[in-house]
């Protein structure tokens, strides 16, 4: 079976233009990381890696793995950066500006078909992470996606990742994407605000913005996607979602340093699966729990079946997520995607 995509860059004129299914339009903390002391600042390698959203739980390894110190012993200097919307952070890798992105796996199917050559070379999840709500004065009419026509439903940006699974679960149970409207309302508080005056009747969160809305009681969980048994029954499979992608061209010419980074995410990986979320969360810097380390350490909790513990592409994933993507995504839909050229596990494996 093959896991390794030593393949050279797809040549293509220019930038293109990256309009991305993502999941990264976040609350984001800010646009730079601390990487002070104990954070992996300092001397060594240079890597920057732009995060969709340094605060989502949906992307904590990338800041854990700073906190435990596991670049710094790697020899590795990383610089985590933070975009609010995914399709930055992808625009981000491609143009050079950084060598690796933590976003959605689903980046490199859409950028292949676009003449860029991407990769996974570590694979966070194998589920979304994502959770459809409902709020508190709709959840009486509103109680699955069959209910869809109609509503006005909050994502975190226009063809985002949770636009896009937002459109799968409609049309998958029977409602066409014309007869609902997608309002693009970030994540966090502006998510929380749409929720409670009624500019949106429910949306696709992550945590710790759904932990928030269930302790505020101003929603209800309508599809939950955080365990692969909610992936598999909303979804069809194991849907990988939250990965570490580069560009193949600075992977072919960097094994070394893309090995250092693999050996550090795969510790922190198994260290989450041998840690409690209480431990996790404290581990994170301390605004992330925005006064409430308790409701934090919840969210943390409810999302931690998402994770793998070993880096591995989980089986079946890819094609679960060229499934999904093929349902609506024009440029995938008559496509053929060579889903070898989208990961590899060579250097996860490869981690002791």
């Amino acid at each position: 079976m093959r896991k390794t995509a030593r393949y050279a860059s797809l040549a293509a004129a220019g930038l293109l233009a990256l309009s991305s299914l993502t999941a990264c339009a976040d609350d984001a903390a800010g646009s730079t990381a601390d990487t002070g002391s104990g954070a992996g600042g300092g001397k060594g390698e240079s890597v920057k890696i732009m995060v969709g959203g340094l605060d989502k739980v949906i992307y904590l390894p990338a800041m854990l793995t700073q906190r435990l110190g596991y670049f710094a012993a790697e020899g590795l200097n990383v610089q985590l950066l933070s975009e609010p919307a995914g399709v930055q952070a992808e625009t981000a890798l491609v143009s050079g500006q950084v060598q690796g992105a933590v976003g959605f796996y689903d980046h490199t199917l859409d950028l292949q078909v676009k003449g860029k050559s991407v990769e996974s070379v570590v694979q966070f999840s194998h589920a979304p992470g994502e959770v459809e709500v409902v709020s508190a004065k709709a959840a009486g009419d509103l109680t699955s996606p069959e209910d869809f026509k109609g509503r006005k439903l909050g994502v975190t940006g226009l063809g985002s990742s949770t636009d896009f699974l937002t459109k799968y679960l409609a049309v998958k149970n029977g409602v066409k994407v014309s007869d609902f409207t997608s309002v693009a309302v970030g994540a966090g508080p502006t998510f929380m605000a749409a929720l409670q005056n009624g500019a949106i009747d429910g949306g696709m969160t992550t945590d710790p913005t759904v932990a928030t809305i269930l302790d505020k009681k101003a929603g209800k969980i309508l599809v939950d996607m955080r365990t692969p048994e909610g992936s598999r029954q909303a979804l069809g499979g194991p849907y990988p979602s939250s990965s570490l992608y580069m560009r193949t061209d600075w992977v072919n010419g960097h094994q070394k340093t893309v090995q250092k980074l693999a050996d550090a995410f795969v510790k922190t990986l198994k260290w989450m699966s041998t840690h409690s979320a209480d431990e996790i969360a404290a581990k994170m810097p301390a605004d992330y729990s925005q006064g409430d380390k308790t409701l934090y350490a919840q969210a943390v909790r409810s999302t931690l079946p998402m994770f793998t513990d070993d880096g591995v592409m989980p089986e079946g994933g890819p094609e679960t997520v060229e499934k999904v993507l093929k349902a609506f995504n024009p440029n995938i839909k008559n496509a053929d995607v060579d889903l070898s050229r989208t990961y590899t596990t060579e250097f996860v494996k490869a981690s002791g």
